[in-house]
């Protein structure tokens, strides 16, 4: 087992700066960044001419684990994870049972630690009626309170006025939102239904509206103006959504944050004419422009972390009809490809994909020592190689769901090496299985 890596002539893209240098890893840690390194290690890796990124830290995954594990498990999406450069992720509470519970919360974390090869972490869920359990929240090792303030599954719905306030007023810790108005919705779609009898794909960003993501997300950041809330509203999917955040403060000094996913930078709503069902999420792919205000928001800093919101679901179930096709995608495997091929296409730059993948995750979470390329952090490392080229296929597809939304794409670039606290667990195709992941710790 190597306790050593050394790294050698990387191009580092770390805190708004290119550099070619060495790193040196020993025990889980960097230890030693410079040009030129000689000390001996266990594992020499040469990183000519490909870059060095920290690992993606994705505050938004759904892995499926208990209870839904025909869909996916902690150990299949972690590993895909982990092959797409995602070295930490942050797990929603919709499982079955939903996460309510301290209890229900801590039994998903001892499913991690003996399965995932990616360092890990799960939100608390919140329901109409969970506000005890709520406090009881350890905020040094859970990464946030997560409230479903738009259509979810099971009990996990919150749209008691009153239970919503006390949440907003006595969360001990950050409060990520799903935010879509759930009456609104259900108004359009019984519109639609009435209209047209049978519904498709290319509907469901006018069922799911705008407006109805601005109606929530408005009274999700009133209510957290109101009570002072750490509040981080997940998956902006409108241009209009882009305006309720500042761009003028430091991140560390933000009380709301938003976020953007990959699937709403890279897909509009004339992709549901070819993709149907397999861009069907929640909240829905929109339109061009507000793909293109949501990406300029992500460079100006009114969006502040990109994730994935990872959400597999059977190939069966996707090839249902509109109404019975679940919402959701996989996405942790393409993710940083998709990126990348967003900087090959000259519309995000490397420093701004590491800012808004690792180093702001780990600012605005307050994560103990990960997200940069630093001496003294844990080595969660992703070395990429931008001109070596693959095409997505069910062959190289490793989510347990067996299919993607980006199969048939060509990307530019590979991930060919992910250290994991400071385990090779991840080299050209082949899997370390030997070390886990760990329990991210938070500053807090």
């Amino acid at each position: 087992m190597a306790n050593s890596i050394l790294i050698k002539q990387a191009t580092i893209v770390n805190e708004g700066k290119q550099y070619i240098a060495d790193v040196f890893v020993n025990d889980g840690i960097i230890q030693k960044i410079d040009k030129h390194i000689t000390q001996l290690a266990d594992v020499e890796i040469n990183a000519e001419g490909k870059y060095l990124l920290p690992g993606l830290i994705d505050d938004q995954v759904h892995f499926r684990e208990p209870g839904l594990t025909h869909k996916a498990e902690i150990y299949t999406e972690a590993k895909a994870a982990v092959a797409g450069g995602i070295t930490s992720f942050m797990e929603m509470p919709n499982t079955v049972p939903s996460a309510l519970t301290q209890k229900l919360l801590e039994d998903k974390y001892q499913i991690a630690a003996q399965k995932s090869l990616a360092n890990y972490s799960f939100f608390m869920g919140a329901s109409n009626n969970n506000l005890d359990e709520i406090m009881k929240t350890n905020i040094k090792n859970v990464c946030g309170i997560k409230i479903f303030m738009g259509s979810s599954t099971g009990d996990m719905l919150v749209d008691d006025d009153d239970a919503l306030d006390k949440i907003f007023a006595n969360a001990p810790t950050l409060v990520a939102s799903h935010c879509e108005d759930d009456p609104l919705i259900k108004q359009n779609f019984a519109k639609f239904k009435q209209q047209y009898g049978r519904l498709n794909a290319q509907m469901h960003p006018k069922i799911r509206s705008e407006e109805a993501c601005y109606l929530s997300s408005s009274k999700a950041v009133a209510l957290a103006q109101k009570h002072g809330t750490r509040l981080h509203i997940l998956h902006i999917s409108t241009a209009k959504e882009t305006y309720l955040f500042d761009n003028n403060l430091p991140l560390k000094d933000k009380k709301i944050t938003a976020e953007a996913c990959t699937h709403h930078l890279w897909f509009s709503d004339k992709d549901y004419a070819e993709k149907g069902n397999f861009i069907k999420w929640n909240p829905a792919i929109k339109t061009e422009a507000d793909r293109a205000e949501i990406l300029k928001a992500v460079i100006d800093g009114r969006i502040d972390v990109i994730a994935t919101d990872h959400a597999p679901h059977t190939l069966a179930e996707k090839q249902q009809d509109y109404e019975n096709a679940p919402s959701g995608g996989p996405l942790v495997q393409h993710a940083l490809n998709a990126l990348l091929e967003m900087y090959h296409q000259g519309k995000i730059s490397l420093e701004t994909i590491v800012e808004k993948t690792a180093h702001n995750p780990s600012i605005l979470f307050k994560i103990d020592k990960r997200g940069y390329i630093k001496e003294g952090y844990w080595a969660d490392l992703v070395l990429v190689d931008l001109n070596k080229a693959y095409t997505v296929s069910k062959q190289n597809i490793l989510s347990k769901c067996g299919w993607s939304p980006f199969e048939g794409q060509k990307f530019h670039s590979q991930i060919t090496h992910t250290l994991v606290s400071g385990n090779l667990v991840y080299q050209n195709g082949i899997f370390n299985e030997l070390y886990k992941g760990s329990r991210l710790l938070f500053d807090r």
